[in-house]
């Protein structure tokens, strides 16, 4: 049975800090993560970069609880997690293999809910609720074979955060998009974390990507890694693609990045 969040007195699930305490994770021998801290606030939005190969996704599926840390913990409102919680949605690159093709785009957002025991049409109207949100009303007696890809990553989205995430952690979710899908994508991100509050942690090797849309950007590097900067975005909470990345500040929080990718101090 899937830990519960906490509750207020109307049954709506409170948001709750995630805090990584020491965590390191390894194969074998092979050492990924080590010692590794980490919080995120309540309606946070955190980007972690690193490069490839230095446990970004590893460290993504600990947190979600689907692979158990070597050692170290991550805890969600003090409660360790030891398995998926419900309130914590997860949105991968590979769109194609997280929908299940046989179901419309409706079925697919409707689908988890159904193992909380939500009735049919109750999840029917918060499924459609969801693609509303997320710019698909028409489509939803559409499969996802259907829909480009950038529609059907606007679905694994939409379903998500119909099953009441307060935390959705994201990896790589616009990698494999076209460069105007993907910048409609974040910032349609952006304006239902603004609405709705919840946190974000993205994975990305997008340095652009990591400063346009987060409030930290989380630096990984190292065999085993563990977080060698931080970098605190101050841009405000309205963001614009070309106004926020034409900004003196945005330039330096991204060069800031870069540099410990390649190794160079930055003043």
């Amino acid at each position: 049975m899937n830990q519960m969040a906490s509750s207020d007195m109307t049954g709506a699930l409170k948001p709750r800090p995630v805090v990584v305490n020491r965590l390191s994770k390894s194969y074998g021998q092979v050492g990924v993560i080590a010692g590794l801290d980490m919080r995120v606030d309540p309606g946070e939005f955190v980007s972690i970069v690193g490069p490839s190969g230095v446990g970004k996704t590893t460290l993504l599926r600990c947190l979600s609880g689907l692979m158990p840390p070597t050692s170290g913990e991550v805890t969600v409102g003090g409660q360790k997690v030891t398995e998926p919680l419900g309130e914590i949605g997860l949105v991968f690159q590979d769109y194609r293999g997280s929908l299940m093709p046989w179901m419309t785009t409706l079925d697919n957002v409707a689908f988890p809910l159904q193992g909380r025991g939500v009735a049919k049409a109750e999840r029917e109207k918060i499924a459609r609720r969801w693609l509303d949100d997320v710019g698909l009303a028409g489509a939803a007696e559409k499969y996802p074979w259907e829909l480009s890809g950038g529609m059907q990553q606007r679905v694994a989205i939409a379903r998500a955060l119909a099953y009441d995430a307060h935390i959705l952690l994201m990896d790589e979710p616009f990698g494999s998009l076209d460069a105007q899908t993907r910048l409609g994508l974040e910032d349609l991100v952006l304006r239902l974390r603004r609405r709705l509050g919840f946190s974000v942690i993205l994975v990305t090797h997008d340095i652009d990507e990591a400063v346009y849309m987060a409030d930290r950007v989380v630096v990984l590097s190292g065999k085993p890694a563990t977080v060698i900067d931080t970098v605190a975005i101050d841009l405000g909470m309205e963001r614009d693609q070309i106004a926020t990345k034409s900004d003196p500040r945005f330039v330096d929080y991204r060069n800031r990045v870069l540099s410990r990718f390649i190794g160079k101090d930055h003043a």
